[in-house]
């Protein structure tokens, strides 16, 4: 099971966001036939089956297991991610794009960027898993709380010339086998509601990372 499906597909991206079967997809975290899905989510069994259908014929959940009764078959379904998400790709060419002409001090552009990121990153990984190999990405999730809105200035001017310094230090466009990598770095207050669900903390120790180059692995995906 993937941690997490991007969906580019329209016609997938329609039929998960049916809250019924959005509602199959959670419970199918570990395989379940349509009766037992029947009796969780109080629908009859027909119709189960026939969300099931739709969800397995857009690859979103697979056959995990067949048990025989008799003289029948009961198949076990299971989610083929632990987590879905739409890809902005699937709206066409209505989809959020930075390269069009946006205020780039602007939420929007902040928006369309980080729609870029699910569009491609979800293309690379869904390459990667077809051919077997790892993608070298890294992220990096924290909080600083700023005391003035000066302080929060000072701090932009101070990350944006670190990481123009680094940028040029290793950015070599004519290097042999090279390969260009997209850097993004954004800002925004945390919601409330986020701060609600979280313990509160917001001290820079929390800072998280996730990925990293992948060394072992030269011929990664492009």
């Amino acid at each position: 099971m993937l941690d997490v499906h991007v969906i580019e597909d329209p016609a997938a991206a329609t039929v998960a966001l049916v809250p019924m079967r959005s509602r199959l997809l959670a419970e199918l975290a570990a395989p379940a036939s349509a009766a037992t899905l029947a009796a969780r989510v109080g629908l009859a069994r027909q119709k189960v089956t026939y969300h099931l259908n739709a969800l397995e014929a857009h690859g979103l959940v697979r056959l995990a297991q067949e048990r025989k009764w008799g003289g029948l078959t009961e198949r076990l379904l299971v989610a083929t991610a632990a987590s879905y998400v739409v890809s902005p790709g699937a709206l066409g060419p209505i989809a959020a794009d930075p390269s069009r002409e946006i205020d780039r001090l602007s939420a929007s552009y902040l928006i369309a960027l980080g729609a870029r990121v699910v569009r491609e990153v979800g293309h690379l990984v869904r390459r990667a898993t077809d051919t077997g190999k790892r993608l070298a990405t890294l992220a990096v999730d924290t909080e600083v709380r700023f005391r003035s809105a000066t302080d929060r200035a000072a701090f932009s001017n101070e990350l944006t010339e670190a990481i123009t310094k680094l940028v040029a230090k290793y950015h070599d466009e004519s290097a042999p086998g090279g390969r260009a990598h997209r850097l993004i770095v954004v800002a925004h207050p945390v919601p409330a509601f986020v701060g609600e669900a979280d313990s509160g903390e917001t001290s820079p120790k929390r800072l998280r990372r996730e990925g990293g180059p992948n060394t072992s692995d030269p011929k990664e995906p492009s």
